[in-house]
This record gives structure tokens, sequence and C-alpha cells, in this order.
């Protein structure tokens, strides 16, 4: 019953129906009324649930604006809004796909869809504020693709989704806020503060369960974690990484070195 309730979020278009479903589950989750029966098969979702649009396009194609306008503010904005909306996608991609973890797992991977929901519900109605809607601007369809590439394989989930491409906006948030705050746009900058300080945690949850998930492999996490850098070509920061936010997500010295090429 929960891994298919959850399976049903994951393939929900309406991302305000979704949320209200996502409500539900977690609620009924946490008063254990689901039951974490196997299921004898997980299917591959090639493409979640989101709504028509945004059109989705080549990451180079995503419209980059200076943030000194306020269409740029918006474009900066939408971007984010978009990620956190994948980001519920992808917390509960990772509750349905595993299926025989411990209840601790679930329980981590239901709050971290119901954090990154209230994320994109925050971001959705700033854009509103600012006379525009998510949906408006193009995006790009990078997140998800890793999670399919990483769909048999739980060390390689949490590796490569959590503490490699959603572990970037710890990077780069710092240098939004202080953008935002230098246009005074402290409205976006009280939401982006609360995002950076619950995004820690999240993939904090994504070293948890990587480091779990080597122990049940019987691989080392820190040598791994670096041979799935170079073997998927990605996470290599272009510019500096947040130390002391990484450091609090569980990295190590060599993790952040391996990082940074």
């Amino acid at each position: 019953m929960f891994f298919s309730q959850v399976k049903q979020v994951i393939l929900e278009n309406d991302p305000q129906h979704k949320i209200r479903m996502l409500h539900d589950l977690h609620a009924r989750f946490t008063a254990a009324e689901l039951v974490l029966t196997k299921q004898d098969s997980v299917d591959s979702i090639p493409i979640p649930g989101r709504p028509q649009q945004p059109e989705l396009v080549h990451p180079s194609q995503v419209a980059r604006r200076k943030l000194s306008s306020e269409q740029g503010r918006i474009a900066l904005i939408h971007a984010v809004c978009h990620i956190e909306f994948n980001a519920i996608n992808l917390a509960l991609d990772a509750a349905y796909r595993f299926q025989d973890m411990p209840i601790d797992y679930y329980r981590d991977w239901l709050r971290v869809a119901a954090e990154e929901a209230k994320h994109f519900s925050l971001l959705a109605a700033r854009l509103r504020q600012l006379g525009s809607a998510y949906g408006d601007l193009t995006a790009h369809n990078g997140l998800w693709e890793m999670a399919v590439k990483t769909q048999s394989s739980l060390v390689e989930r949490m590796a490569l989704v959590p503490r490699v491409l959603e572990a970037r906006g710890l990077d780069v948030t710092p240098g939004m806020i202080e953008r935002l705050q230098a246009v005074d746009d402290l409205e976006t900058v009280r939401i982006l503060t609360i995002i950076l300080a619950d995004e820690i945690g999240h993939v904090e949850v994504g070293t948890r369960w990587f480091k779990y998930a080597c122990q049940q492999a019987d691989c080392d996490p820190q040598a791994t974690f670096i041979q799935l850098l170079q073997q998927y070509e990605v996470g290599y920061a272009k510019g500096p990484l947040h130390i002391q936010a990484r450091q609090q997500a569980g990295f190590s010295e060599a993790e952040m070195n391996a990082l940074t090429g």
C-alpha cells in the first residue's frame, strides 16, 4: 500500500494536487496507517508527473538574466522553483524505488519531500507576487535524467543525486543571497535562507544513507564516491565550495578535494 501510494504521488502532474497528496501520505505514514509491503516489481519512471509547462530544454537554453532587473530575478526564482519541484519527485522516488530499507529511510525521504514541497510553494508564491508563475519560462531535466541513470543502485543514487546534483545548491545559494541583498530583494533572500538551511539537512540524509548502502555493499564510502564522480563525469565544482555547509552535510576533506578536480 505505501509504495503504490508513493508512486501515485510521483506520477501526479498538477503541482498543487501533488503537494496535497504528499501531505496526506506523510501524515498517514507518521500515524503508522500504511503497511510497507515490498512489491514484486518496481517500475522505472522515465517521466515523472509534472505540468505541461515549463518547456524542458537543454541547460544552455535556459534563460539567464542579470539580477539588477526584475526579469532577471524572476528567471533566477523560476530556475530554483523548478529545482525544488524536481526535488519533490526525487525524494519520493528514493522512497519508492528502494523497498527493503529500514523504516527510518522512508521517514527521512518523506520529510525531505515535504520540505521540498514547502520550498516550491514559497518560490511559486514569490513568482506570483512578481507577476509571473512557475512554467512561464523554460527549464531543464538534468536532475531527473540522473535519477533514471541511478535507478538500479542505491549506492549510486545516494552518491550522485543528493550528494552531487542537489549539493551544488549548498555552494551557489550563498552567492545568490548576496546578489539579491545587493538589489534589496529581501523577500527572496528570506526564502533562499530557509532553503539553504533545510538543504544542508537533505544532503546529510543522502550522506547517511549513502554510507549505509556502502556498508551493505561492503565498499568504502569515500573511495566509492570519488570513483563514481570519475565514472559519471559529474560533480566537479565550477566555483568555490561552501566548506562549512558541506562539512555539516557529511563530506570529508578528500571528497571535497575530488569535487574541485
